[in-house]
């Protein structure tokens, strides 16, 4: 199946250098994308897409920030989140990547929108974590409108807190994240389970620090891909965070390359068609491999997952949604 990667230079105008989340990390990433990609250029989403999700407040708010904030600065919302002049629209640029992506995806084609700044930290009414608005959400919020049913699968180090609000009354939309327990957001624990017509349709797998492969392949076996084909979705969305890796300045996990390959060949298994990826967090040495892995498996790569054992915790939360016959409701 052919792949694209939907990118461009334009993601340099929201840039403060010193800064984790910067275009130098984008430029990282890039390294790890195959020659034979198809490159398709990012679009600019209409605020009226990002509505979807975000509130009409968020978003002036956002905009209004970044035209008051003095060209070649950085203005900080918060410790972690900024913006510059160019913010406003280099985040639309992003949103539509990531509905690009999803376009492809539905079209037949596995594709990755490599983009910055993320967003599954973005709740409707406040941007956090680096993310402004939730690229993911409203792309899934989009193809809602022409499909039944989405699943959403978060594989960053951290919590997709914003994500989970979105949906979290939605039995269209399931959303599954492995994440490091007791970092940022402190969101993501397993009670966290939806409400209302979503009970059942949010699915968080907490892992312990040095969590490695073994780990997240057992959260896959047994937890992820029985409510993937049990929920049957139309359109499968990756937040594509590699911020898992073993060498990341944010994290404790000890994810490596291939790792990524084959969480990503075990959603193809789980669910035949295409994937719409979009990056969330990675900020270590070993990012651009990471993506090499994913862009790897879903050319066709098989990979074999590392040898391990998986921790006494993660056995254990595994028997616990196991044995409690967690499932998406039919």
């Amino acid at each position: 199946m052919p792949s694209s990667v939907v990118t461009g230079d334009l993601f340099a105008a929201h840039d403060d250098p010193g800064h984790p989340e910067s275009e130098a990390r984008l430029k990282a990433a890039l390294a790890g994308v195959p020659g034979g990609a198809r490159r398709i250029a990012p679009e600019q989403a209409l605020p009226g897409d990002l509505a979807l999700v975000h509130t009409h407040r968020h978003i002036a708010a956002i905009r209004s920030l970044c035209r008051a904030c003095p060209p070649g600065r950085a203005c900080y919302i918060d410790p972690d989140t900024y913006v510059t002049r160019g913010s406003f629209d280099t985040a639309l640029y992003a949103a539509e990547a990531a509905w690009q992506a999803v376009e492809q995806a539905l079209g037949g084609e596995h594709s990755f929108a490599l983009v910055r700044p993320p967003g599954h930290h973005a709740m409707p009414d406040r941007a956090m974590g680096f993310c402004l608005f939730n690229n993911v959400a409203v792309a899934t919020a989009r193809a809602l409108r022409e499909v039944d049913r989405v699943a959403i699968v978060d594989w960053d180090l951290h919590h997709g807190n914003g994500t989970q609000v979105a949906f979290y009354t939605s039995d269209r939309v399931l959303y599954c994240s492995v994440h490091q327990m007791g970092v940022f957001p402190g969101t993501g624990w397993p009670e966290e389970q939806g409400s209302g017509p979503g009970v059942g349709y949010t699915i968080n797998a907490p892992l312990e620090s040095g969590s490695t492969g073994a780990d997240y392949a057992l959260v896959f076996r047994r937890i992820f891909l029985p409510a993937i084909r049990r929920f049957e979705p139309d359109l499968v969305v990756v937040s594509a965070g590699q911020d898992a890796a073993f060498d990341d300045p944010l994290g404790s996990m000890l994810l490596r390359p291939d790792d990524f390959g084959v969480l990503t060949g075990m959603l193809l298994e789980a669910r035949p068609g295409a994937l719409a990826l979009a990056l969330e967090g990675g900020y270590g040495r070993s990012h651009a491999a990471a993506i090499g892995s994913i862009f790897a498996a879903l050319d066709g790569a098989r990979f074999t997952p590392r040898e391990g054992v998986p921790k006494a915790s993660t056995r254990l939360l595994v028997e616990a949604y196991t044995g409690a016959g967690h499932a998406v409701p039919a």
